[in-house]
């Protein structure tokens, strides 16, 4: 879908510093998370290196926490890099994370195929974007998304809209973008399977790492009578 017309952004932008400002004097931001904990043997993947960040691109991030791992799958002769940058309060508006619709060309990265895909884990159903990505040559695949206490977002409208919802019933703010790079290394869909492979296995592992609200918690707030609008909303805008 197209991008919202410029007056509609500008004033849902005013909305969203107003709302989640509001919110701010009650947030209840939640305990950082230990992502070197992540295990580094996921089914048939192996961590075999972590990525630190130079510490321009940290600055520039502004991320509470963040992992960059490259996992090896010995089976498929395959690598996937997974990114995860965990931001603790997004109130101030200075720390949010940054799209790689953005961050991909910046970087040299240019899709030359985008959408959203769906995967089932083992936690349930999710939609994330799936990126062709190209560097001269070079050819990768990129899977991401935005993780919140309460669930997936594919979208980067969408996830703004939940965080004035989630704000207000939650009062928390916390949120991460995960993002998993695979490298094209020869025609076909390998790389593709690959890539959606290790998302589903290191999904569940993502949700006992990351903050999250129990299905309890959930149950007790109140209904989400407002959540149409969402729907339908996806980063290919």
């Amino acid at each position: 879908m197209h991008s919202p017309p410029p007056l509609s952004v500008a004033a849902f932008l005013v909305v969203q510093a107003v709302v989640v400002h509001w919110v701010a004097g009650t947030e209840r931001p939640p305990a950082p998370p230990d992502l070197a904990a992540l295990p580094s043997a996921i089914g048939e993947w192996t961590g075999i290196a972590d990525n630190p960040l130079a510490p321009d691109v940290a600055a520039e991030l502004k991320a509470d926490r963040v992992l960059s791992r490259t996992y090896y799958n010995r089976k498929a002769n395959t690598s996937a890099e997974l990114f995860i940058a965990w931001f603790q309060s997004q109130r101030s508006g200075e720390r949010q994370p940054h799209s790689p619709k953005v961050c991909l060309p910046g970087s040299g990265w240019f899709p030359i195929s985008t959408g959203t895909m769906e995967l089932d884990t083992a936690d349930g159903a999710i939609t994330v974007n799936r990126y062709i990505v190209a560097n001269q040559r070079a050819q990768a695949v990129v899977l991401y998304w935005y993780q919140t206490p309460r669930r997936v977002v594919a979208g980067e409208w969408a996830a703004k809209l939940w965080l004035l919802f989630d704000a207000a019933r939650d009062h928390r703010t916390d949120t991460a973008l995960v993002r998993v790079v695979v490298p094209v290394v020869q025609q076909g869909d390998g790389a593709a399977v690959a890539a959606a492979g290790f998302t589903r296995s290191v999904y569940p592992f993502l949700r006992k790492c990351l903050p999250h609200l129990d299905a309890n918690a959930i149950a007790r707030a109140p209904a989400a009578s407002w959540a149409s609008p969402v729907k339908g909303l996806d980063s290919s805008n």
